[in-house]
This record gives structure tokens, C-alpha cells and sequence, in this order.
């Protein structure tokens, strides 16, 4: 490890900018995109109280009766968090059935940002259902630039299509360094749920 000194003067200037609503992707094959969304929405939500808007939480493939973690938790808080899916293709017992229910809860999803009561819209592995071909690209590319303009949308999941990477406004990239699974260390509760 090589040390460095403390930066003393700031490193960058106040952007000029106006205020907006961002379109924020995590993508790429390391852990931590979903966990990001959701500190985000925690953040938002302690935001928002003040200001009396919403925070939604859309997860496309977790199904609706999902209870880890994040969905006790975000309950007590009164944060809104839905399963759309029915799981995983591979715990599918009928993809047909999954890719309508990833249209129907596209649908929801849509409405949520298009209706200009939320601050912050989730869209927790929304890219599964894009690259499977489930939902239409396009649909989801205007209605995220049509949303109003104080709403914000973070989209996860990997392999993220070049379009909505070049729509967004900060894309980050979660790079597989090592996971304990390729040691043969199962997902541990709480962690990984």
C-alpha cells in the first residue's frame, strides 16, 4: 500500500448547473448494485420526509411475497418495496408467465415515474427483462425521458444496454474482483439474502 497526504485544497469546483432529476444505472458483474439502490433509497427517504414525496422500490425479478432482509426492514420505515417477478429464469416454472409479469409490473413501474409524486424510483434489476426481451426497449427509454424533471430513476442489474448507459446521468460499474462463491462458500443470510 502506498500512503498519500490528505488533500488540503478541494479537488473540484461546484458544478452551475440546475437541479434535476438523474437517471442513475449500476451495472456490471460485482456485487453491491442492488445494495447501492438501496442505500440511495434510504437516503432519498430521509430527504423526502421533509418534503412530503415519494420513494418506490420495484424489484423485477424477486416475486411478491419475497421477505429478505431488505424488504422486513423497508417495511418498518415505511418504505415501498415490490417483488414483480416470480424469481430467477432458471426457478421459473413457465418463462411466458415471467415475461408477463415483468410487462405488468413494468407498467406500474412506469406509472410511478411518469406520475410526478415520487423523488426517487428504483428499478431493481431492471435489465434482466430488457436483455431477455421481455419488455420493449424503447418503451423504457421514453418514458425515462419523458419522466418529469424533478424525478429520479436508478436502474440496475448487469450487462445494461448500451442505450440506457448512454441516457443516463452517472453510470457506475461494479467490477468482480473475488466472490467467497467461487471459493465454495455459499450465500450467507443477511449478506446475500
Amino acid at each position: 500500500m502506498q500512503l498519500e497526504s490528505p488533500p488540503t485544497d478541494k479537488r473540484y469546483d461546484k458544478p452551475e448547473g440546475e437541479r434535476r432529476g438523474l437517471l442513475i444505472v449500476h451495472t456490471g458483474d460485482g456485487k453491491g448494485k442492488s445494495t447501492a439502490a438501496f442505500g440511495l433509497a434510504l437516503r432519498a427517504l430521509g430527504r423526502t420526509h421533509v418534503h412530503g414525496r415519494q420513494v418506490r422500490i420495484f424489484q423485477f425479478m424477486k416475486v411478491p411475497t419475497a421477505r429478505f432482509g431488505e424488504h422486513r426492514m423497508f417495511e418498518q420505515i415505511g418504505l415501498p418495496i415490490e417483488g414483480l417477478g416470480d424469481g430467477f429464469s432458471w426457478k421459473s416454472r413457465d418463462l411466458d408467465h415471467s415475461a408477463q409479469l415483468a410487462r405488468e409490473g413494468w407498467q406500474r413501474a412506469k406509472a410511478a415515474i411518469l406520475d410526478g409524486s415520487h423523488f426517487l424510483v428504483v428499478l431493481d434489476e431492471i435489465t434482466y427483462p430488457l436483455i431477455y426481451g421481455w419488455l420493449p426497449l424503447d418503451d423504457v427509454l421514453q418514458t425515462l425521458r419523458e419522466r418529469p424533471r424533478d424525478v429520479h430513476v436508478c436502474l440496475t442489474g448487469r450487462r445494461c444496454p448500451p442505450e440506457l448507459i448512454e441516457l443516463a446521468d452517472t453510470v457506475t460499474e461494479m467490477t468482480l474482483v473475488k466472490h467467497a462463491f467461487q471459493a465454495g462458500v455459499p450465500a450467507q443470510r443477511g449478506i446475500e439474502d
